[in-house]
């Protein structure tokens, strides 16, 4: 038996050597294959990128992965707490491997085969890292091993703390969110030192099943697993027994998914901005990058900007009449899920849908469509609302030949039961208290027409507002950069300041009578012609611009040579390939709204180069600054403030005019608000410089304008050009919805004068002729002139003449102006420019 005994010792012994050998081979053999970890230490994750306004409003995120990350010093005690509880009580003990943890395990995993339920796992938290950082999700016991080996291998490198710091800022939480600073703002829309204990546990009970714990879908399932999170924080010592009941009691409360927009009014502008950076970093570093960007938007600007372009659009359309309903529901439908199933615009709100379900003459009852919830449910009592007859007096049906029905004098007119439409709050007050019910609704249409408003600071360049259409989600075709559009009379500022620095003045006449270009070969005759059919005779360069004189511009550009023309549009970045026809005088030119905008800047400005921007600085995911739109240099910024006074920081950029010529155009454009066709912008109450602009058979309606401190421009058009109807010009159609935009910007603020450079003399003339102003004459104005170019007494204004200058005086060379190339523009009346 001793012999026996000894016999299989031997061979027990030997079978254990052996199987401790083959086990050694093998932990030696996977230990060879292990994933570098060393990476770890630089771990540089996708992190999404954030573009904000300029007062640090979030605007838009942008990532692959959804995740802000957060050093460990940075993560709050409360959050690190519940996810030790959820996921590792041991953390702190362990070298990587929990004993207790896998022996507690396989017991409970016997109850758990005999019971059907999945088996339990014994990862530690560092296992997890090395098993989401370095190795795949596969169930296999090769992959357990690896794992194990790893979290041993990944403790003797790194601290607890840095461990922790991976494996927050890596766990996927559900929603679109990974590490515990993305699922904070996702689930509550707040930082994590906000997070209330109820909220810590939440997030906590996540990593294992995000999905099965979704707070829309299952929100009685996802509480149970937080309220088990916040007993095992109590049991462990985090908490005392009134947290733990005061968090258990606390209702789960999340907030809605949203998309990478955070703010509707801002949509056309972020995705500028979006553009401007895959172009400038590329995809790679925009969407994992992890920038800060900081923006030129001003919200408050922006939100007027976008309600005048929308009250604007709006009020033309109901010129127009109404074109019918969305859609129609045959009798019977539910209505409630019909609605709720169709699609409606975020940005369109507060307009809704709504179904006809009774009319009579007098009123339309509708039913709003169900507000749906983040889970798809809806309502099922959706609200009912009257629309009374007097909303409806718009409405006039539009015909197939373009022109208007009878006028609206009953509501079943216009509505029948089953029609969809969009409806409108009204509220009984302007001022309305939030959350007070509306008082009716009003019928609504999305206009057929649309347009553009952009909004630039003149010193800087700095756009502060962009307004590409009515409504983003419905097209994103952006017309203030993408719309390449005749720009029309607001070109002619450009044409005149041409003139101005070739020596005419304010007060230089220029005949206003007909003139007739022949074509080449085969090509019609071109007689431009002024917008009222009319001619006036000599007139001053002033009035050409205030009135908006075609005859009076060709005239003049032709004096001057269209190639100077050219060169202005270039210069002031509106053209680069403006062909050198006198047509194009009259701004038939393509361009877009944000470049006129930032034309009339550098008018603004006092000539001076500009170059728009929507970004003022960028900086990578460590903070540091890898763009800054202001480039000037800044001594005496970086020291320490004893009292003394604020660093002065001149404005750099090269002079595309001279500041008188500057100032000359401004002061002609004030007229054009103060007498010429852009009458309506009086309204906003303090110095406005400006001009309208309008295309041939009416297809673009413009206005351009600007005070000492901020420049709009406004378009408005079809998409697809065609007429805005007889008489909706650019003063009748564009110019309100700038004056409705500068009165908001404007606010409350003193009126501010323009600046008038050195080398301006302000001289009392007569508007009409030119000439000094004479005692008693009617129309009298303050003229800017350079100095030593302004009227003298004794002078004649029919025969004043330039040395030089087209139709002028000999300057003494024996060679007199030439007309421009074109034959004498004066037509015979003598020294008339």
């Amino acid at each position: 038996m001793l012999r026996i005994f000894s016999y299989l010792f031997s061979v027990l012994l030997l079978a254990l050597i052996c199987g401790a050998a083959v086990v050694a081979a093998f932990v030696w053999h996977l230990n060879r294959d292990l994933p570098d970890y060393s990476h770890l230490a630089n771990y540089q994750p996708p992190v999404m990128t954030r573009v904000y306004a300029a007062d640090g409003e979030l605007l838009a995120e942008y990532a692959s992965e959804r995740r802000l990350y957060v050093p460990a010093n940075a993560i709050p005690q409360r959050v690190i707490n519940a996810f030790l509880s959820a996921e590792d009580k041991n953390f702190y003990s362990h070298s990587g491997i929990d004993v207790m943890g896998i022996m507690r395990a396989m017991f409970d995993n016997v109850e758990n085969l005999l019971s059907g339920h999945r088996l339990a796992g014994a990862s530690t938290i560092t296992q997890q890292v090395a098993k989401n950082f370095l190795l795949t999700n596969s169930r296999t016991f090769e992959r357990k091993l690896k794992e194990a080996l790893l979290a041993l291998k990944i403790e003797r490198a790194y601290s607890k703390r840095k461990i922790l710091e991976l494996y927050l800022n890596e766990i996927y939480l559900g929603q679109g969110a990974y590490g515990v600073a993305a699922a904070s703002e996702n689930y509550f829309g707040k930082p994590l030192d906000q997070l209330t204990v109820a909220e810590c546990a939440y997030l906590a009970s996540l990593p294992k099943a995000p999905n099965n714990y979704n707070p829309f879908r299952f929100k009685d399932r996802a509480t149970a697993r937080r309220n088990w999170v916040i007993s095992r924080m109590q049991s462990d010592g985090y908490i005392s027994s009134e947290e733990a009941a005061a968090a258990t009691a606390e209702n789960l409360a999340v907030i809605a998914p949203q998309n990478n927009v955070k703010s509707v009014d801002a949509e056309y502008f972020v995705e500028e901005v979006r553009r401007e950076l895959s172009d400038r970093y590329g995809d790679k570093v925009l969407y994992e990058g992890g920038l800060s960007v900081r923006t030129t938007l001003d919200t408050r600007l922006q939100a007027e900007a976008r309600k005048a372009l929308r009250r604007g659009l709006v009020e033309y359309d109901f010129k127009r009449g109404f074109r019918g309903a969305v859609a129609q529901l045959p009798a019977g439908t539910d209505w409630r899920k019909a609605l709720a199933d169709m699609p409606l615009a975020p940005d369109l709100a507060p307009w809704t849908l709504a179904v006809v379900l009774d009319v009579t003459p007098e009123r339309a009852m509708v039913g709003l469509r169900p507000q749906v919830q983040p889970d798809g449910t809806y309502t099922t009592t959706g609200a009912m609302a009257e629309i009374p007859v007097s909303e409806l007096k718009w409405a006039r049906r539009t015909l197939p030949n373009g022109g208007m029905g009878p006028a609206v004098k009953a509501a079943d007119q216009i509505l029948a039961v089953g029609d969809v439409i969009y409806v409108a709050p009204v509220y009984a007050q302007a001022a309305t208290p939030a959350g007070e019910a509306p008082d009716h609704y009003a019928l609504r249409q999305l206009p057929a027409v649309n347009g553009a408003i952009v909004s630039i600071d003149p010193q800087t360049g700095r756009v502060v507002a962009m307004v590409g259409g009515f409504s983003y989600q419905e097209s994103e075709f952006n017309r203030a950069v993408q719309a390449q559009r005749q720009p029309g009379s607001s070109f002619k500022p450009f044409v005149y300041s041409a003139a101005l620095d070739r020596g005419y003045t304010p007060a230089s006449l220029i005949l206003d009578a007909p003139i007739t270009f022949t074509g080449g070969p085969g090509q019609d005759a071109w007689s431009p012609e002024n917008y009222s059919k009319r001619f006036y005779g000599p007139s001053t360069l002033r009035l050409g611009v205030e009135q908006s004189r075609n005859v009076m511009t060709v005239r003049l550009a032709q004096s001057i040579g269209m190639p100077i023309i050219v060169d202005y549009a270039k210069r002031f970045d509106i053209n680069d390939h403006l062909m050198p026809v006198l047509a194009m005088a009259l701004g038939a030119g393509e361009t877009t709204v944000l470049k006129m905008t930032n034309a009339y800047a550098m008018l603004d400005n006092g000539g001076r180069k500009l170059t728009p921007s929507l970004i003022d600085r960028v900086q990578d995911r460590w903070g540091k600054t890898i763009y800054k739109h202001d480039a000037r240099d800044c001594p005496g910024c970086g020291d320490d403030w004893n009292g003394q006074a604020p660093p002065n920081i001149p404005y750099t950029g090269e002079q595309v005019i001279s500041p008188q010529t500057a100032y000359q155009m401004t002061s002609i454009l004030e007229g054009v608000v103060e007498r010429g066709t852009a009458s309506a912008v009086k309204a906003v109450g303090v110095p406005v410089a400006g001009k309208t602009g309008t295309t041939n058979d009416y297809k673009d309606a413009w206005f351009l304008g600007y005070t000492p401190n901020l420049v709009a421009g406004v378009f408005v058009g079809f998409d697809n050009p065609t007429s805005l109807g007889k008489g909706e010009t650019g003063g009748h159609l564009a110019a309100p919805i700038f004056r409705d935009f500068m009165i908001a910007a404007i606010g409350d603020k003193p009126a501010i004068p323009f600046r008038i450079p050195p080398g301006i003399e302000l001289v009392k003339i007569n508007a009409k002729t030119g000439a000094l102003a004479q005692a008693g004459d009617p129309g009298t104005i303050l003229e800017a002139f350079k100095q030593g170019t302004g009227p003298q007494w004794g002078d004649s204004p029919w025969a004043r003449r330039l040395p030089g200058q087209p139709g002028g005086a000999d300057d003494g060379s024996g060679n007199s102006g030439n007309g421009g190339g074109d034959g004498d523009i004066s037509t015979g009346t003598g020294g008339l420019y």
